[in-house]
């Protein structure tokens, strides 16, 4: 099952006439959608409900579809699988975006005064980003704290004595901090991260009655 879009009055600006794109239903509520038209590529779209009658298609129910480029990068509701971030986390534009360093070793936070605040709550509301400088997680939407996620997890895991670094030293934003902890943590419990249970030695003489 297929739904029509009719374009008209919101490509004014990008001097394209009136185009019907043929789009998958399943990707009516899924924003952003990919268009492409006359060899311009146009990266994102929202939907809105309310039409008018000369943009009446085929279909009884058009949906307009208005362009925002700006914000396309700005918007974290795509759900991206894990297995993506993985194989992402292996090829060769993140090694070329952040090298053999952690994801957080070149962010740096933009705050007043000499001492760092606390981090912020959040960096997406609404689906979409909320500042201009986001932590590192919520600035690369191909980053998923996940417990399969081992690799991105461990570089949030001190290589000194295993603790998990604060956000002091990572950034993270508060809400992305609280996932990290909950993925480590299950990590740790199905057995992909590795971690040392301390051992402590008892004189069991002292406990024996003389």
């Amino acid at each position: 099952m297929t739904a029509r879009f009719v374009l008209s009055r919101c490509f004014s600006r990008l001097t394209l006439k009136q185009s019907v794109f043929t789009v998958p239903s399943k990707y009516v509520n899924n924003l952003p959608m990919l268009l492409k038209t006359e060899g311009i590529q146009l990266s994102f779209a929202r939907s809105f409900a309310e039409t008018t009658s000369d943009e009446v298609s085929t279909n009884s129910n058009p949906e307009e579809l208005i362009v925002d480029e700006k914000n396309a990068s700005k918007m974290r509701n795509r759900a991206i699988p894990v297995e993506t971030s993985m194989k992402y986390l292996k090829s060769k534009g993140y090694s070329t975006t952040y090298g053999g360093d952690p994801v957080w070793v070149r962010y740096r936070r933009n705050f007043k005064g000499q001492f760092a605040p606390r981090t912020r709550k959040t960096c997406i509301r609404q689906e979409k980003l909320a500042t201009g400088n986001p932590c590192p997680i919520c600035r690369d939407e191909y980053l998923i704290l996940d417990y399969r996620n081992v690799e991105l997890l461990k570089q949030f895991i001190s290589p000194f004595n295993g603790a998990i670094l604060p956000t002091e030293k990572t950034g993270l934003c508060q809400t992305k901090q609280r996932e990290l902890l909950v993925a480590i943590l299950k990590a740790k419990d199905y057995g992909l991260i590795t971690f040392d249970v301390p051992i402590r030695e008892y004189d069991y003489s002292d406990y024996h009655k003389s």
